[in-house]
């Protein structure tokens, strides 16, 4: 069967763009090897955070700005609840990369926020002991979205736009010329004018190495503080990233969210764990949870409590830890994202925005050049 654009994957990015397209009238194929959503890539664990005081770069910030946009109008759409803000707080030493870049970023872009030193940090939130000479940036419009269910409502827009979406259903291979592409799956082949792939930690096998990529295990922890979970209800207790005192990693965590029993999570961004989506250990250790509160006692001493449960998931990672967006460096007929290093799922409502784009004019004007594939062929 043939049609105007087939997306392969139905994740995070996947799903949105399945979305945007349908609803321009592509003619538009999804192709998901499991069911969507699902706990065995990177878009899962009951929350994501989403900030818009983007240390990383600041050029993520318009790019974000839209994605609010685009999530509550989601919300409108589907009428559910998928963006919660609580305000969020990047804690490190004060003259440390978190926090001055926060604070830069937030500048250059009108961002609101406000800088809190340690007193400050303990009487607004208590369940932080602060480190002597740290600082924090509190962000107004910080929180945390709801990976499952957004998934979930991209995915119904665009069934309701008439979407086709096929799940259970793994690609083997696809093919491009001058014409279009070709894909053959477990079930049969496909055609179309435009390919876009967004397989998650799965696009370091469909891209055939087109772009460095590297798949890491990750561990997710839900702990019972010591204590109780009141100090980190919602209304009193932000979204937070913790920069260790060497600045060699940062910690992050939510408030409690599951209610008196169901703990806080809490995790380590980054890990030197490299494995593949078939050879990674699923299972969580005490190590696992011993590194996580290893890394976040220090703050947050009530975290060095008991392990109420875990979850792996998968981070896939560039060379230099920004995302990639854009054509495929040899097929003008495909389109790719992948490579969003841990802190992509926020982007996820814009980046389907963006590749809707690409497949039907070949450009955007979303501010995408820092993601370019060509930065690691040239």
């Amino acid at each position: 069967m043939s049609y105007d654009v087939i997306i392969l994957g139905l994740g995070a990015m996947g799903s949105a763009t399945a979305m945007h397209l349908a609803e321009r009238g592509v003619r538009v194929l999804g192709l998901e090897q499991f069911t969507s959503p699902h706990d065995l890539g990177s878009s899962h664990g009951g929350s994501r955070m989403i900030r818009q005081a983007y240390f990383e770069s600041a050029n993520y910030i318009p790019l974000v700005l839209r994605a609010y946009e685009l999530w509550r109008r989601l919300e409108r759409d589907t009428n559910t609840s998928l963006l919660h803000i609580t305000g969020g707080l990047n804690i490190g030493a004060q003259d440390g990369e978190l926090v001055q870049r926060t604070i830069a970023a937030s500048e250059q872009h009108s961002i609101p926020f406000e800088v809190l030193d340690a007193a400050a940090i303990r009487k607004r939130f208590p369940a932080f002991a602060p480190l002597a000479g740290d600082a924090a940036v509190h962000e107004t419009h910080a929180g945390y979205l709801l990976p499952e269910a957004c998934i979930h409502a991209h995915l119904q827009r665009a069934a309701h736009a008439s979407a086709e979406l096929k799940f259970d259903e793994k690609v083997l291979t696809w093919t491009a010329d001058e014409n279009g592409i070709e894909v053959q799956t477990s079930r049969g082949f496909y055609s179309a004018g435009h390919l876009v792939i967004a397989a998650g930690p799965w696009a370091k096998e469909a891209l055939h190495d087109v772009v460095p990529l590297r798949v890491t295990r990750q561990v997710m922890a839900w702990i019972q503080p010591v204590g109780g979970v009141t100090a980190f209800l919602p209304e009193k207790f932000p979204v937070y990233l913790s920069e260790s005192s060497d600045g060699a990693f940062h910690g992050y965590g939510f408030p409690a969210l599951d209610g008196p029993q169901g703990g806080v999570k809490a995790a380590i961004h980054g890990s030197e764990t490299e494995c593949t989506p078939e050879t990674i250990d699923r299972g969580v250790h005490a190590a696992d949870f011993e590194r996580i509160v290893a890394g976040l006692k220090a703050r947050l001493p009530s975290l060095d409590g008991t392990l109420v449960r875990a979850k792996t998931c998968l981070y896939t990672m560039t060379p230099d830890e920004h995302f990639v967006i854009g054509a495929h460096p040899t097929h003008e007929h495909c389109s790719i994202a992948c490579g969003f290093s841990g802190h992509g799922f926020k982007f996820a409502s814009v980046v389907g925005e963006i590749l809707a784009d690409l497949a039907t004019k070949g450009k955007t004007t979303h501010p995408i050049a820092q993601f370019s594939p060509l930065r690691f062929v040239m």
